[in-house]
């Protein structure tokens, strides 16, 4: 069993990450010390390494929620995970094309630019960003 800083250190998060995923209830203690302390098993530690993990790949703390409760679900099979892994990778693959498309702009702002020592009120990228009439991109 460990106590809030051990499983901190052991598992390379803050006592105040440990404290707030328990709150969202992500982990939970697996009981109390004589003293009172929190305590916490290897079980909470391979939470603590799936929840950074599936952080790594986008995943929401919400969106982590609802896979661990998959874990647990009796009906629940890898074809629920999957779905959710794929609609991850799409919301992904969309942000990928929004941010291109952000840097072609700005690619053409920056190459309209040609005098840097133009005053600023004659700035061609600030002129452009005035005059825009983009529409907000659908979702």
């Amino acid at each position: 069993m460990f106590t809030i800083g051990k499983l901190a250190s052991q598992t390379s998060v803050s006592n105040d990450t440990l404290r707030y995923y328990e709150q969202e209830g992500l982990i939970e203690p697996a009981g109390k010390s004589p003293a009172g302390y929190r305590l916490y098993d290897e079980d909470s530690a391979r939470r603590i390494r799936f929840i950074k993990h599936a952080q790594l790949c986008g995943f929401t703390l919400s969106e982590i929620r609802e896979l661990l409760v998959l874990r647990v679900r009796d009906k629940a099979c890898c074809g629920d995970v999957r779905t959710r892994a794929i609609e991850k990778k799409l919301q992904i693959e969309s942000k990928i094309c929004a941010m291109k498309a952000m840097s072609k702009a700005l690619d053409q702002l920056i190459a309209e630019c040609a005098n840097e020592a133009q005053p600023v009120e004659e700035c061609t990228i600030i002129a452009a960003l005035e005059r825009a009439d983009i529409a907000p991109p659908v979702q």
